[in-house]
């Protein structure tokens, strides 16, 4: 099932998540409706807050951009993969730029820093431990999708001088004056099928 995607404004964006504490037909089904949701709104990642939920959980699939990257010398997972309860234990000194997007802030694109590579700890899907080092785009995204738990938005990330041009925009946002091509819910409630 598709699920509305909560826009900027929206409280429980700015929260964190708690733990996922057992496996279930609902987690799965939860997956399974992100995942969809996600491949629905063309997006490479998608947190549990990001349509509405609590769950210590996103997931992220790269598929679309595997010949880009492939060009770029990078590989990606075949399919989307799911991250359960992740925890960051390292980061690379070496940062690299890119130009970020996000489903709960449609339409606003933003040059944000962040570090090259990462090693991660979570759980998969079948709630089995699982640890990865990464690099390049998928660490882009997983850092993402990561700061979406602990209720950090990629706009947070950008200079104090960026924030203040993109002030009113944001700022219509947070009244619900925001449109996109999937489902989205706006903070006023309003148009959860735009």
């Amino acid at each position: 099932m598709i699920l509305p995607i909560y826009t900027y404004g929206q409280p429980i964006l700015r929260e964190q998540t708690e733990d996922v504490t057992e496996n279930s037909e609902a987690l799965q089904q939860l997956i399974d409706d992100m995942i969809e949701t996600m491949h629905n709104a063309a997006g490479i990642g998608l947190a549990a807050p990001q349509v509405g939920r609590r769950e210590r959980l996103f997931v992220a699939d790269l598929s679309a951009l595997a010949d880009d990257l492939a060009e770029q010398g990078e590989t990606v997972p075949d399919g989307p993969q799911v991250f359960i309860n992740p925890e960051i234990l390292e980061e690379t000194e070496e940062e690299t730029d890119f130009e970020e997007g996000c489903l709960s802030i449609p339409d606003l694109r933003e040059v944000v820093w962040r570090p090259k590579g990462i090693r991660l700890r979570f759980l998969d899907r079948n709630f089995r431990p699982r640890e990865m080092q990464v690099d390049g785009m998928l660490a882009r995204v997983i850092q993402h999708e990561y700061d979406h738990l602990e209720g950090i938005l990629f706009i947070d990330h950008i200079s104090p001088f960026r924030r203040r041009l993109l002030r009113r925009r944001l700022q219509e946002m947070a009244r619900g004056q925001v449109e996109a091509d999937y489902p989205i819910l706006p903070p006023n409630g309003s148009g959860d099928a735009r």
